[in-house]
């Protein structure tokens, strides 16, 4: 009987003081071995912009990132604050510029491994790469996101937006299968110049949104750990029932010199007008890209094709 009695007690103890804990206090395994957070950080810094797209989709504003100019310009959306600082580059960030925000949690990548240990001087250090050799993009962002709203006690907003997109992939799917849209391959392309363009590939993030839109990638083989090849537009050739979708930007003048290029008129996608342009997606984020990109390739799909960029 006593020793039921001490039982009770010691469990009561556990339960009483899990709940004086924190809400968002724990311990978490990652990439650099074992993060613990006795209280939910408030000051983050991110050092890549997958990591910047997630936070501010969890609406937290990073104190500081990494390139946050580019951000701008190559992602956009969601939108990041005027007042965020810049820490230095996504290569190279100044850990003296980091330290001076005094951050309670920095979030990187394992591309920042021989600075990770100097990282956690400054403050608790969660590393998590989305790109890596033989990752799934979409389902390491995922996880990102996942954990991120679980240590800053943001796990319903991350359900939710993780249930948004899986809504929004079905939605366009539905849109594509009705216009019969989903019995053609799409070759999904950025133009390096007018010879060359860099393809994405089936291990890239781009795939997890063909796959929810019941689109086959035209290009079969697999691309660096980013996710693509960049090949000349000889190599799109044999692939003859693709669509060719060119994503933004391309360089001025780039529609006049294609026109006159028997690289290009002899595409089989030029000549049945089944060229395709959406607005520039960054390619190599987060979960919401993937979003983007459903919906914008279903409209450009139903608005109809020509035989080359605009």
């Amino acid at each position: 009987m006593c020793t039921e009695r001490v039982a009770k007690t010691l469990i009561a103890m556990v339960f009483i003081g899990a709940l004086s804990l924190p809400a968002s206090a724990g311990t978490w395994q990652h990439e650099g071995g074992t993060l613990t957070l006795d209280e939910q950080p408030e000051r983050i810094v991110a050092l890549n912009w997958a990591a910047t797209e997630a936070l501010l989709l969890l609406g937290v504003t990073p104190v500081g990132v990494a390139d946050r100019d580019g951000y701008d310009v190559w992602v956009n959306e969601p939108q990041l604050p005027e007042e965020v600082a810049n820490i230095g580059t996504r290569v190279a960030p100044s850990l003296e510029a980091i330290a001076e925000l005094k951050p309670d949690l920095i979030v990187t990548s394992a591309e920042m491994a021989p600075a990770a240990k100097l990282l956690e001087r400054i403050a608790p250090t969660y590393v998590i790469s989305v790109y890596k050799e033989g990752s799934q993009p979409f389902e390491k962002a995922s996880d990102m996101l996942t954990t991120l709203g679980e240590m800053l006690g943001r796990e319903a907003r991350a359900e939710s937006i993780l249930a948004d997109i899986d809504t929004t992939l079905e939605t366009q799917r539905r849109r594509l299968e009705a216009a019969g849209l989903t019995d053609r391959p799409v070759a999904l392309v950025n133009f390096m110049d007018a010879r060359h363009v860099r393809i994405y590939a089936p291990n890239g993030l781009y795939q997890s949104a063909l796959n929810a839109l019941g689109l086959e990638n035209a290009w079969p083989r697999q691309g660096n750990f980013w996710g693509f090849s960049v090949v000349g537009l000889e190599s799109i050739a044999p692939y003859e029932d693709s669509r060719i979708v060119v994503i933004a930007p391309t360089a001025p003048g780039l529609a006049d010199t294609l026109a006159a290029s028997p690289f290009w008129t002899y595409l089989p996608a030029v000549n049945r007008h089944q060229v395709y342009e959406i607005d520039a997606i960054w390619p190599f984020g987060g979960v919401f890209p993937v979003k983007r990109l459903a919906t914008m390739l279903t409209d450009s799909l139903l608005a109809g094709g020509s035989d080359n960029v605009r």
